[in-house]
């Protein structure tokens, strides 16, 4: 039940994520055809927007990576074959993630408040914004891997109950 409605949170984070994809290619777009082209006059706000979009794009993709057991995996050893030695693989990698995600979403607030103070040159935007992207992906990392690793656990609990 909770690993649907997480699949279907990742979905969002997908759709949302193609949306901003395709959003950041206006801005972009604009600053090439001004600096190359001539044709619309340079707009500074463009590259403040790109980058705004730009942060959410990755940060939007790491959780969502994070979900997929893509990002913060390095393997080093070869796949376990026992029960106990596949829960310790995965356990190891998905508790690392979420002591460094918890640690993101809690030092994240008080980054975050900085960036509420704080506003764009060109746009006059609140870096909020932007600076807010922190605790939220720590957030949505450590429930992402925190329901990981229960999803490892219990994987193990049923092999080990398979095998009796």
């Amino acid at each position: 039940m909770l690993g649907q409605l997480l699949e279907k949170f990742c979905i969002g984070l997908r759709v949302l994520l193609g949306c901003l994809m395709a959003s950041l290619a206006i801005p972009v777009g604009m600053q090439v055809l001004a600096r190359y082209t001539g044709i619309i006059p340079t707009y500074l706000w463009t590259e403040e927007l790109a980058t705004f979009i730009f942060v959410w794009v990755v940060m939007i993709g790491s959780m969502v990576a994070v979900w997929d057991g893509t990002h913060f995996d390095v393997v080093i050893t070869r796949d376990a074959k026992h029960p106990l030695a596949v829960l310790i693989q995965k356990g190891i990698v998905h508790i690392f993630v979420l002591i460094f995600a918890l640690l993101f979403a809690w030092y994240g607030i008080e980054y975050a408040k900085v960036g509420s103070i704080q506003s764009s040159v060109m746009m006059r935007a609140n870096l909020l914004w932007t600076y807010i992207t922190v605790p939220v992906a720590g957030a949505i990392w450590a429930s992402f891997s925190a329901y990981r690793l229960y999803e490892a656990f219990t994987t193990y609990t049923m092999t080990k109950r398979a095998q009796s």
